[in-house]
């Protein structure tokens, strides 16, 4: 909780500032001049409102949607199945003990690939799931290590980081986005009536284009997150497995994933990524190469 109040905290100082700044740019003044009664510090409360409230709706409901869009089979820990279950469980009970995380629920998805993801609010209220590819594919050396990669972002609160970061990206979005139509709308296009056909059009082509600016960022903390879950995995379950894990992976690169983008942003790995990203190399991919990930563990 913590965490979540300086981040909060943080970003409220930052929204701040912003509306300091357009305000001293002379920005309302403008729009006003023009016929616009804009409040820039009202719009960017309205803006943070929804785009933090949001982000924070999918993160608490993401253990339910996780359990029903990616089909999983949760293990009951009183009444394990089969050897398989009871060796899933005790293995995430001694790396979550091992990582000073509550337990978290475990569960298999049908997936031919090689997968795993983590998710939930709370380090000690998550969820970590195997895919039925993983399990058949990979020794048990290898599926510890894979989940102690999941145990690690789990205990990094590597969950609700990326929820902050989404949501006041989202924030800027929304604002930057509104703050062009107006200016569009009551500046340029000299609109003296409302809102014109000017500022709905130019409010969906900035908030598409600033959406896609702000994917780069959020995406690059998810390629740095990936690098300390993966060295929470070496130090739980032994860089060896982690390294032969991810090497395992590799094998299947090409294949596309089925994990849907809410779950893979939180998975082992990406599938393989289609044209406009391999044409823009890493800026929009949520993890980074597998080779490099090997090459961090080894540089350990």
């Amino acid at each position: 909780m913590l965490r979540i109040g300086l981040f909060l905290l943080t970003n409220f100082l930052v929204l701040i500032l912003a509306g300091v700044i357009m305000n001293a740019l002379g920005l309302e003044q403008t729009l006003s001049q023009n016929g616009s009664d804009l409040n820039i510090m009202s719009l960017l409360v309205f803006c943070a409102l929804f785009g933090m409230i949001g982000s924070f709706i999918s993160l608490f409901i993401s253990k339910w949607m996780a359990k029903r869009s990616m089909g999983v089979q949760m293990i009951d820990p009183n009444n394990p199945k089969s050897e398989r279950e009871q060796w899933l469980l005790d293995t995430v009970t001694s790396l979550a003990h091992d990582a000073k995380i509550g337990m978290p629920e475990l569960g298999i998805f049908p997936s031919p690939q090689s997968n795993a993801f983590a998710t939930g609010w709370n380090k000690n209220n998550s969820l970590v799931a195997v895919s039925e590819g993983l399990m058949q594919r990979m020794d048990r050396n290898e599926v510890r290590a894979v989940l102690a990669h999941e145990i690690g972002h789990v205990a990094n609160g590597d969950m609700v980081t990326l929820t902050l970061i989404q949501g006041i990206v989202n924030t800027f979005v929304m604002f930057f986005a509104r703050v062009v139509g107006h200016v569009v709308d009551k500046v340029i296009l000299k609109n003296e009536r409302g809102y014109g056909i000017g500022y709905f059009v130019s409010v969906m082509i900035a908030q598409i284009v600033f959406s896609i600016l702000a994917s780069i960022v959020v995406m690059w903390f998810s390629r740095k997150r990936e690098y300390r879950a993966d060295e929470a995995g070496a130090q739980l379950a032994g860089t060896g497995a982690m390294i032969s894990a991810l090497e395992k992976l590799k094998a299947e690169y090409d294949m596309p994933s089925d994990m849907g983008e809410t779950f893979t942003a939180f998975g082992l790995k990406n599938g393989k990524t289609g044209s406009f990203q391999e044409k823009f190399g890493h800026l929009f991919m949520s993890h980074p190469p597998l080779d490099d990930r090997i090459n961090a563990l080894r540089n350990i």
